[in-house]
């Protein structure tokens, strides 16, 4: 067989791989040799931005890889960004590219999509990149790159093959087959020493990140034995159930939280980098740990980032949390509910003038589609979001709004995520500033007839950018965007479409709603809070 044939075979038979993310291109069209009539389905994004987020809401949602098939040079300065986003969360995907062929690489001789080096130009954004120049060792390579997803911290692994070698003959050997790998366990003794001190501790804290989504159960019954307050981050959210009584959310940042982190005297830490947008959102470099700090992480290098350790672990998040879990037979107690209750009533998240616009937003969601995946952009929702919603369970709530933050993530994520999870309801909580760059997906969406909730929010530009101009006195200069009628574009693309201006009309909205193609639901920002004011409120504004 072929290169090109011999890598989708691998794909498909070896790592299960059923859905593809690319757009066709005369470099990659021998990839699509042997595609028809097969049992892996093919999704044509509009932009390879898209491909790319799709691949991640897909990766998210399922926890298994997600693939694309990209285009040399453009097609790879386009994926760019979603392979950022996806290596700043340890997101597992695998791009597969075409690049120009082996004798012309590097000569600058001005062919189609030159670049003097793609291969360097994405290693930045990719666990590894690797240019394939003996068709043989693409077994190889492909193992390599599972290897990382499956065995070390995961995220995006470019693999570039010339278009000289797609047609090359290739000879698998009859007895090659992928090795099964088992993620390491930390060191015995050190996880000892960490139960040891847990087991004195007085006032313990937990921390939990994205790192533990595979475990929920182990992650649940460790807590329970602990009886410790527990921050659960934004990608971490669900993984100890809805309105568990020792989850403090992803709200590290606010203050009684902080005063919780800063008086306990052992706080453990697994699969979390303790990094800046899930700890110190208000970026004033507040949050610190003053007790011993148990560090538990597939990356060695994690455990001496952004806190003093005291005791680091080498291992995988959910093998630890189940080996650590066997050191607590009996539950401790240390007033750990009555800590997080405490906390939580001094939060009084929904009161606070910041997030109470979308607290009937997410009880409207919670209400009609409480079973559903939210995915989320970089919009005012999903700032609030972060800090309110409590979810059922993992892989239920993410978003782009932290880490590395581009804009245009949460439809084609939202349709990734649909793929991935075809007997759940996916949200897509967009803006009308950060919907625009990729709003093309919506032709996606009609197309593969996904039953994707858009909920649009419109507040007239980048609000958000608005408040950090205001704040530091700076005049607003390219915020005050132009928009154009979300629902006439969603009816141009074959997508239904509502305008709501009050939790009464969403829920409306949501009860109406068919499930053989996505639904866009537009809510004007400024109608949606005046219908939340009480009689007698300062409505001048």
């Amino acid at each position: 067989m072929t290169c090109a044939e011999l890598l989708i075979r691998l794909l498909r038979d070896t790592y299960g791989v059923r859905t593809l993310f690319g757009i066709p291109g005369v470099h990659t069209v021998e990839l699509y040799r042997g595609l028809e009539g097969g049992d892996v389905r093919h999704i044509t994004p509009r932009h390879e931005q898209g491909a790319g987020f799709m691949a991640d809401g897909y990766a998210r949602a399922s926890g298994l890889p997600g693939v694309c098939l990209i285009i040399t040079g453009p097609g790879m300065t386009n994926i760019a960004t979603a392979m950022g986003q996806a290596l700043a969360d340890s997101i597992p995907m695998l791009v597969i590219s075409s690049v120009n062929r082996r004798d012309t690489l590097g000569l600058g001789q001005g062919r189609l999509h030159e670049l003097p080096s793609q291969q360097q130009m994405i290693s930045g954004v990719a666990r590894f990149s690797h240019t394939l120049l003996d068709a043989n060792t693409l077994p190889d390579v492909l193992a390599r790159a599972f290897a990382i997803f499956n065995g070390a911290r995961p995220g995006p692994v470019h693999i570039e093959i010339p278009i000289d070698l797609f047609n090359a003959p290739v000879h698998l050997p009859t007895s090659w087959h992928a090795p099964t790998l088992y993620r390491a366990a930390p060191d015995p003794e050190g996880l000892a020493e960490a139960a040891r001190l847990l087991h004195a501790a007085k006032q313990p804290l937990v921390l939990l990140g994205g790192g533990c989504v595979s475990a929920p159960a182990a992650a649940r019954a460790l807590i329970d034995k602990l009886d410790a307050p527990t921050v659960t981050t934004i990608n971490a959210k669900g993984l100890l159930g809805r309105d568990h009584p020792l989850d403090l959310g992803a709200n590290a940042a606010l203050p009684a939280v902080r005063e919780l982190a800063a008086n306990a005297d052992v706080i453990l830490a697994i699969g979390t980098e303790l990094g800046e947008t899930d700890y110190d959102v208000v970026f004033d470099d507040g949050f610190h740990l003053n007790g011993a700090l148990i560090r538990i992480d597939l990356d060695p290098e994690q455990l001496v980032r952004n806190q003093r350790t005291t005791l680091g672990l080498v291992g995988d998040a959910g093998r630890s949390l189940e080996l650590l879990l066997a050191h607590f037979p009996d539950s401790l107690k240390r007033n750990g509910v009555e800590r997080t209750a405490a906390a939580l009533r001094r939060l009084n998240l929904a009161n606070d003038p910041a997030f109470s616009d979308f607290v009937p937003l997410y009880k409207t969601l919670a209400d009609h589609l409480p079973e559903a995946v939210l995915v989320g952009d970089s919009t005012a929702p999903v700032y609030a979001g972060n800090h309110v919603v409590s979810q059922p369970a993992p892989r239920r709530y993410f978003n782009a709004s932290t880490g590395y933050g581009t804009l245009g993530y949460g439809l084609p994520a939202a349709l990734g995520a649909q793929l991935a999870q075809p007997d759940l309801p996916v949200v897509a909580l967009v803006g009308d500033g950060g919907v625009m760059f990729t709003l093309s997906e919506m032709a996606t969406a009609v197309e593969e007839r996904l039953p994707v909730v858009i909920v649009l929010w419109h507040n007239a530009g980048h609000e958000e950018i608005r408040r950090y101009m205001d704040a530091n006195g700076v005049a607003r200069l390219g915020v005050d965007i132009q928009a154009p009628n979300f629902l006439t574009l969603a009816e141009g693309f074959g997508c239904p479409g509502v305008r709501v201006e009050s939790p009464a009309e969403l829920a409306k909205a949501l009860a109406n709603r068919e499930t053989n193609g996505p639904l866009m639901i537009e809510i004007d920002a400024a109608a949606w809070q005046k219908s939340l004011l009480k009689p007698g409120d300062n409505n001048e504004e």
